[in-house]
């Protein structure tokens, strides 16, 4: 927070365990509870979704998936071939 910066206090209600959270915040970072929500609310995107749909996080892991799949699939071939090779040698 710079120095020259207007600030409007305001008041709102929060859960007991979002204050102990605050709380724990504000402790490591070493900083005040005000200025760990200042940073919560600068850091906060209303342009990206908060959450996915259930459909929408299977396939995104689905894909995830596959394609570990597939790269593990490629290396154990690629394993195989230079296994052969160096067996080859001897």
């Amino acid at each position: 927070m710079q120095a020259t910066e207007n600030l409007v206090r305001k008041q709102y209600l929060i859960a007991p365990r979002q204050i102990k959270k605050l709380k724990l915040l504000a402790d490591k970072q070493k900083t005040s509870a005000a200025e760990v929500v200042r940073m919560a609310i600068d850091a906060f995107n209303p342009d990206v979704p908060i959450e996915m749909n259930e459909s929408e996080l299977f396939d995104l892991v689905s894909a995830r998936v596959k394609e570990a799949i597939k790269d593990t699939q490629e290396t154990r071939n690629r394993l195989k071939v230079t296994l052969a090779a160096l067996e080859g040698e001897r």
